[in-house]
């Protein structure tokens, strides 16, 4: 006997042949797809392990989801769930939760391969939850966020709302320096950063925005007179960082340096051309901010053996 995820498993009467039970597979334990399996079971609702016996036999289905068709399972060792259109023909829409997976699986430094290895799942099953709009199951989103190292609340969006850091202090914790290469690399190219400067009256300020490194400077993109781009002619302070939650762990980077107007036609043009998102704010932003850092330092905290 062997599943796929999705197959149905029935336990027949023995006496009349017609089903008693059928629930839909969630889980599998094997990846040639034998038994056990975890199985969601349609009049409870309810998953748990099964382990088939002789009136039990699998429904093979064959679903369509945006083209892509699965086949039977072959009888060879495989993983358990094959989505077998061409990559050129699923065009990327992906729902809410697949871009919160590829988002920590990129995040972790994480190859779709091994990513479905820790999920126990397929990579072409795991590059359909990425870039079709989906429901998983509680099963494979339990696994999933076991294999990112975050939780199905996490995955689900649930935490959207609430700020960062709310787990609990690790028990012995290691806080260390960041080498300015190492700060580099978690800037990266693009994201999300916070610019602090010192508004118009005085006042300190920090802004949140949409960031790209370019030629080892941060630049954005805001609109005239906003309070971001009071910072162009003055020293700013520019921080971004990640806060693991489930893990109570994270790391920020904090760049200093003068900002300007990015105001050479061209450059502006390469600039709009190659961002790689629009500002999530909206409206007219054209006016593009260059940051150059005269100074770069980090701080890492993890757990004390790491």
């Amino acid at each position: 006997m062997r599943a796929h995820l999705g197959d149905q498993l029935v336990v027949e009467s023995p006496a009349t042949g017609a089903a008693r039970r059928d629930g839909e597979i969630v889980g599998l334990h094997h990846e040639d797809g034998t038994p056990p399996y975890d199985v969601r079971w349609s009049d409870t609702d309810e998953v748990t392990l099964v382990f088939p016996g002789p009136d039990a036999h699998i429904h093979h289905l064959e679903h369509e989801h945006s083209g892509a068709v699965r086949e039977p399972l072959p009888d060879t060792h495989e993983a358990e769930s094959m989505f077998t259109a061409p990559r050129s023909a699923r065009a990327a829409n992906p729902g809410d939760i697949g871009r919160r997976v590829g988002i920590e699986r990129r995040r972790q430094g994480l190859s779709r391969v091994e990513a479905a290895r820790r999920a126990m799942m397929s990579p072409d099953y795991l590059a359909y939850l990425e870039e079709q709009p989906s429901d998983p199951s509680l099963a494979t989103l339990i696994r999933l966020a076991d294999a990112l190292g975050t939780t199905v609340a996490a995955l689900r969006g649930g935490g959207m709302d609430l700020p960062p850091g709310q787990g609990h202090a690790l028990l012995h914790p290691q806080l260390r320096n960041l080498a300015p290469e190492e700060c580099r690399t978690l800037l990266s190219t693009h994201g999300v950063g916070r610019v602090a400067m010192s508004a118009s009256d005085g006042r300190p300020v920090v802004v949140p925005v949409n960031y790209e490194i370019v030629d080892d400077a941060i630049v954005f993109r805001t609109a005239p007179g906003s309070v971001a781009a009071a910072a162009a002619g003055t020293e700013v302070a520019f921080e971004v960082d990640h806060v693991d939650d489930a893990m109570s762990q994270g790391w920020s980077v904090l760049a200093v340096g003068p900002a300007s107007v990015v105001t050479e036609p061209e450059a502006v043009r390469k600039l709009t051309q190659h961002a790689h998102t629009t500002p999530w704010a909206g409206g007219e932003r054209e006016t593009w901010v260059s940051i150059r850092p005269t100074s770069l330092t980090g701080r890492r905290i993890t757990p004390a053996d790491r």
